[in-house]
């Protein structure tokens, strides 16, 4: 009998990290467990789904005779502790009901009221954390309270958990055992052994600090994902700050050495910055589709043209189906930029810049090439250093794509530069292809 008494007991606490484990890597209940502040609804929710759940060990329990699938005392306990007196009562009320239905009349009061004293002690915490602190380890607990007894009530809450799981056990066996086991389900050694008596309630403390052990253990990798992608958001943010600027103050110094010598160049300049800095002003997103950057390259090659006349040429050669295509934003215009400031501005004939864009096997080409000046031999060994255009798309890339991207630079003294970037092909799937992509294709090839 005392095997079999202690073998129920570790199937439950087995019973229960298993339960937690399997429930957590549900999405819907991820996000209730994220939830400190609830509504009125979420909370009624949380205790009908809680209640629900933990409800069919009672009835495994009832109809099968395992008692070790009935774990309502501690899960009443727990909606408590996590969702307040309301969720606690009502997970409570939904799982007494089958011990209701067999009889067990004083499991509806006492787990109701389980429920509320768990709400009760939520109310009590010092902050919402400390109940996902309580451990199933009780000699950790009281370690706890022993050391920061000097420093607060963090640890005598601690030790109020402790306390109550321990006297919620105590109350459900004196309640058996003063009624009768058809009154009320308990757990009880024959013989009243204390070391048994001891074994439940060390059970009992690890069925309610399990699950808040499990859940707490995911809440905090979500949170940390959460951070990491707050983390390379204001990343990038600040990347694509330092381009917008960069662009902004070339353009105006252009602008300023044009007013005295040909002011329609300069009103043209003028127009065109007004136009991009528009676009920049009415979306900034991480990734745009390819169609809009090349609209953006378009008033920048516009501003380019005017200040080198024909000395520059564009060719574009861009796949109809890339259009749609998602690239992170502002990632052409910098490489342009050099390209034309440093292959180009200094040959008095000028030059080509070419745009080559096209797709296959899941993967985006983009490339830029120019028949400049090229970069010395002894500059390229540190290009990716050399000014704030080429170093922040790589950076970019670096955090949007990680290992998936490739950017090559080659470049030869006197005949001119290549950059070469390859991304996954990513599309926006909530805007499809439009019908007029092969139109605007062609309009865009057509543009300088």
């Amino acid at each position: 009998m005392e095997k079999e008494f202690l073998v129920s007991l570790l199937v439950k606490v087995g019973t229960v990290a298993a339960l937690a484990s399997i429930l957590v890597r549900w999405n819907t209940v991820q996000r209730i467990l994220l939830r400190e502040e609830r509504t009125l609804n979420q909370r009624l929710q949380f205790g009908l789904w809680l209640g629900g759940i933990f409800s069919l060990g009672a009835v495994v329990r009832i109809l099968l005779r395992y008692q070790a699938a009935d774990l309502s005392l501690e899960a009443a306990l727990v909606a408590g502790l996590l969702g307040g007196y309301v969720s606690g009562s009502l997970a409570g009320l939904i799982m007494a009901l089958p011990a209701v239905a067999h009889q067990e009349l004083l499991a509806l009061p006492l787990m109701v009221g389980v429920g509320a004293l768990g709400g009760l002690l939520r109310d009590l915490a010092p902050e919402p954390e400390e109940v996902w602190r309580f451990s199933p380890f009780f000699d950790l607990n009281i370690y706890r309270w022993v050391r920061q007894r000097r420093r607060g009530v963090r640890g005598a809450f601690q030790m109020l958990l402790l306390f109550t799981c321990v006297a919620v056990e105590f109350l459900r066996t004196a309640l058996g055992q003063g009624f009768g086991a058809p009154k009320l389900f308990h757990l009880y050694p024959a013989g009243g052994e204390p070391i048994l008596l001891a074994a439940l309630y060390v059970t009992t403390v690890a069925c309610v600090a399990l699950p808040l052990k499990i859940w707490n253990n995911t809440r905090n990798e979500i949170k940390l994902e959460e951070h990491r992608l707050l983390l390379m958001q204001a990343k990038l943010d600040a990347l694509f700050s330092q381009i917008n600027p960069h662009f902004l103050f070339n353009t105006l110094n252009s602008v300023a050495s044009l007013i005295r010598s040909d002011q329609e160049k300069a009103r043209q300049l003028v127009f065109k910055l007004a136009n991009i800095l528009r676009r920049m002003l009415r979306k900034h997103d991480t990734f745009n589709p390819l169609r809009e950057e090349l609209g953006l390259i378009d008033d920048y090659l516009s501003i380019e043209v005017v200040r080198f006349g024909d000395q520059l040429r564009i060719v574009k050669q861009i796949d109809d189906g890339v259009l749609d295509a998602l690239i992170p934003s502002m990632m052409l215009q910098p490489i342009l930029e050099n390209s034309i400031k440093h292959g180009l501005s200094s040959r008095v004939e000028g030059g080509t810049v070419s745009i080559r864009a096209q797709g296959g096997e899941g993967r985006l080409t983009l490339t830029i090439e120019d028949d400049g000046v090229g970069i010395p031999a002894e500059l390229m060994a540190g290009i990716w250093d050399r000014g704030i255009g080429v170093s922040n798309v790589r950076e970019r890339l670096h955090v949007l794509f990680g290992p998936q991207y490739s950017m090559k630079i080659d470049s030869e003294p006197g005949r001119g530069t290549r950059v070469e970037i390859q991304i996954p092909e990513l599309r926006d799937t909530l805007y499809p292809a439009r019908p007029g992509s092969q139109e605007e294709a062609a309009r865009a090839a057509s543009r300088p």
